[in-house]
């Protein structure tokens, strides 16, 4: 079964049975052999379930109008299978692995993963801890580890100055792994991709910052 298999087949808003009294509802189908089409309905998803206008301190410690919060679409099923495939399409062609830092990468190294499975590619999922494991082994890794020297993509949900990014590709890299380019869904524009430049990495997005709060202003007028 393809990954736009598990959506609805009679369109608009429908609800699928799950025993007495239990229903889960299910978003308008689309037409899965219009990559464009994918694109705009995740963008409607970003707009309306990640973002928020108002008076926020960022991770950065960084005050903004604008906040992007993806784990409510990257942690819907529906979601993620718009996510994974469209993420999948941006990561090296090289890469046997993609990672992250915990925990906004989590489901997306898992669903570009398994996407990856689905076209018939090789690509296992890494994912980087804030701290090493205080117990055990002690890693800061997780995840069937590639050969030294093996190509990896990082992936994440938001990028603003790219600090996050930058500590996930510290710590492959000092596992000994190639990493040149990190794919995020919505990159705010702040100096990330500048700060990744200065470290040897490339920075590719989804969406950026204006796209998601344009969407979201045009959906509520």
């Amino acid at each position: 079964m393809g990954w736009g298999d598990a959506w609805p087949r009679n369109g608009g808003n429908s609800a699928r049975k799950l025993g007495r009294g239990f229903a889960v509802h299910q978003p308008p189908m689309t037409d899965r052999s219009d990559p464009s089409m994918d694109r705009d309905v995740l963008l409607d998803r970003l707009a309306r379930e990640a973002y928020r206008f108002g008076h926020f301190t960022l991770a950065s410690g960084r005050s903004s109008d604008h906040y992007v919060n993806c784990k409510p679409v990257a942690l819907s099923g529906s979601g993620l299978a718009l996510l994974s495939p469209a993420m999948l399409a941006l990561v090296d062609i090289e890469a046997v692995a993609v990672g992250g830092l915990t925990l906004g990468a989590d489901p997306l190294v898992s669903g570009v993963a398994m996407a990856a499975a689905q076209q018939g590619r090789a690509l296992d999922a890494l994912i980087v801890r804030k701290q090493a494991k205080g117990h055990g082994t002690g890693a800061w890794l997780e995840g069937p580890l590639p050969e030294p020297g093996a190509r990896v993509t990082v992936l994440e949900d938001v990028v603003t100055t790219g600090g996050s990014s930058i500590k996930a590709v510290q710590q492959l890299r000092e596992a000994g792994y190639n990493v040149s380019r990190v794919v995020t869904i919505v990159d705010r524009e702040e100096g990330g991709s500048a700060a990744m430049a200065a470290t040897d990495l490339e920075l590719v997005s989804l969406f950026k910052l204006h796209q998601v709060a344009t969407r979201a202003k045009e959906l509520t007028a």
